[in-house]
């Protein structure tokens, strides 16, 4: 308990320093240290701060308030994050691989091109965040909402999205190669050009969902809703899309 409350004292002075110098740099030019840093302890609030480039990995910061701080390019792989307030955080470029979001508030974040290989993100709140061109593969987001999110270029291949709200989720482009989505809601969700080979759809509903040039070969649509959705130029080879509640191609 003692080392904790020592470590935490630590980083605020360091954190209030670099707040004042706008950025978390020593003097040498290198980015601030906080390996292994345990900061779980209730009520800490690092919100707003400057925390780019930061080496958190692996540290504890399981329900810290960091909502809308700046963590551009901060490594955070293999972080504890369950239950964090991040809503509206700078996570653009960030290493988040195998990191446990786990329950966070990520509503309104900036993921854009962040490595979140392995990250755990079951029940987590991702609403309206941005998310193009982040690396998701193998990702647990099962439960999660990610309702009106932008995930267009993402690479969500083996991910899985068992239960997941995905509705009105821009995935253009997006790579769901094996992924598994299993009861997953993509009302109204764009997925042209998407590349679904091998995923699994069972039971998700697709209902008015814009599937346009999309790539679903062999993929399991088995009893999915496709009522409404727009197959233009869609491959469906081997889906057995015609097992599929509502489907009608418009």
């Amino acid at each position: 308990m003692k080392r904790r409350i020592i470590l935490i004292i630590g980083l605020c002075l360091a954190l209030a320093v670099a707040q004042q110098q706008n950025e978390l740099l020593d003097e040498d030019g290198i980015c601030t240290d906080f390996v292994k840093i345990d900061l779980s302890t209730p009520d800490i609030n690092l919100k707003e701060l400057n925390l780019v480039c930061a080496d958190l990995s692996y540290a504890n910061l399981s329900g810290v308030d960091l909502s809308e701080a700046d963590l551009r390019g901060a490594d955070l792989s293999y972080a504890d994050l369950s239950v964090a307030g991040l809503s509206e955080v700078d996570l653009r470029g960030a290493d988040l691989r195998g990191v446990d979001l786990s329950y966070a508030d990520l509503s309104e974040a900036d993921l854009r091109g962040a490595n979140l290989e392995y990250a755990r993100l079951g029940e987590a709140n991702l609403m309206i965040a941005d998310l193009s061109g982040a690396d998701l593969s193998e990702a647990d987001l099962s439960l999660a909402d990610l309702s009106h999110t932008t995930l267009s270029d993402a690479d969500l291949s083996s991910a899985n999205l068992f239960y997941t709200d995905l509705s009105y989720a821009y995935l253009i482009g997006t790579d769901l190669s094996e992924a598994y989505l299993k009861g997953a809601n993509l009302e109204y969700v764009n997925l042209s050009y998407a590349k679904l080979i091998e995923a699994d759809l069972s039971d998700a509903n697709l209902s008015r969902a814009n599937l346009s040039y999309a790539d679903l070969t062999d993929a399991d649509l088995s009893d999915a809703n496709l009522e409404g959705a727009d197959v233009t130029e869609a491959n469906l080879t081997g889906t057995g899309v015609k097992n599929s509640s509502g489907y009608n191609g418009f």
